[in-house]
């Protein structure tokens, strides 16, 4: 197979992988739910546990972080099988950026997607795991003293390019790919979560809790 035609099928495999709904999926064939139609109405983890629980939130949040991390690191690995060369870290974060917006703007659904924090989180673990983990501390942290989701999500967004920046110092300018995934993907999530801004400020965004068995 041709180089270019083999770094050609992850992108669409990533996106096609990255679209796949998988907490519409879970509530629908287990709880017989359409969270398309509570809550919400978004089809990412946050609306799963929402509507049916938390173990939902979970098994959907770490499905979606799959999505983001099997293109970045099996993409290149099945690059270098097909073509016989192993992609540089511009087209690890292509093939992440596929998925997302493919999560996003999901072609089994009219385009109309989740806002891609999972997803996101997932590519961040395949191209930086220590900063994913920074990241995911303060989402934790966030999540837990105030309950809001988007909250947690905005700024633990904002807080990767921050550590990644810490982490590297100096020698930040010999990652640039992974620098620039991790300055364009919070300023993407927070533009996904310009609606849950607008009800932090007046007051009216819904906290997240355990839903009553």
């Amino acid at each position: 197979m041709t180089p270019i035609v083999a770094y050609m099928l992850i992108p669409l495999g990533a996106c096609l992988l990255g679209a796949v709904p998988f907490a519409l999926i879970l509530c629908k064939v287990i709880k017989g739910v359409d969270i398309r139609e509570h809550g919400s109405k978004n089809i990412g983890a946050t609306n799963a546990g929402r509507v049916c629980g938390w173990p939902f939130f979970v098994a959907a949040f770490a499905l979606d972080c799959g999505k983001g991390l099997a293109p970045v690191l099996g993409g290149p690995m099945i690059v270098e099988a097909l073509a016989g060369e192993f992609p540089n870290d511009w087209f690890k974060v292509a093939y992440g950026i596929c998925a997302i917006l493919g999560h996003t703007f999901p072609v089994y659904l009219r385009f109309r997607g989740g806002k891609a924090v999972a997803t996101s989180f997932g590519v961040f673990v395949g191209l930086a795991p220590i900063t994913a983990l920074i990241a995911l501390a303060v989402w934790l942290i966030v999540l837990l003293s105030l309950r809001y989701v988007s909250l947690a999500s905005m700024t633990g967004a904002v807080a990767a390019p921050v550590a990644y920046a810490v982490q590297h110092g100096s020698a930040l300018g010999d990652h640039l790919p992974v620098l620039a995934f991790t300055i364009t993907i919070p300023v993407f999530i927070i533009i996904r979560h310009r609606a849950n801004i607008r009800r932090l400020l007046t007051g009216t965004e819904s906290r997240f809790r355990k839903k009553k068995t």
